[in-house]
């Protein structure tokens, strides 16, 4: 008994510990050491963010690559809409702060992320 109450503690640790680090809208598909770079992984993930949720300002101890599988209408504080288009792709570089917008009008914005980060540190880190 005592032995599963460890268990089930080191497990609600973890993953409170991940959501406070991650994005919810984040489904992530697989993960697996950088070949060559025994202190970074890579992680490919699928977001998906609905009409009215944000994606925060953040960054990433490593570099993000993001191509958008379905385009949507985005708003970022203070600026007009704008599309970010289905079929787009670019990178986020290292520690460059970058996602401070909310997806407007009613279709979902979904990416495909690939990650190359740190090992050691948190996958998002968020900025105030």
């Amino acid at each position: 008994l005592s032995g599963a109450l460890v268990f089930a503690l080191g497990l609600a640790t973890g993953l409170t510990a991940q959501t406070l680090t991650d994005s919810p809208q984040r489904k992530e598909q697989k993960r697996t050491d950088l070949t060559g770079a025994p202190n970074m992984e890579v992680i490919a993930s699928i977001v998906e963010i609905k009409p009215g949720e944000s994606s925060n300002l953040h960054i990433h101890h490593g570099v993000e690559a993001f191509h958008v599988v379905q385009g949507a209408s985005i708003q970022a504080p203070g600026q007009e809409p704008s599309v970010l288009a289905t079929g787009f792709t670019s990178l986020n570089l290292r520690d460059v702060k970058h996602g401070a917008f909310k997806v407007v009008g009613d279709t979902p914005l979904k990416l495909l992320t690939v990650h190359i980060v740190d090992k050691d540190k948190p996958l998002y880190d968020y900025v105030k």
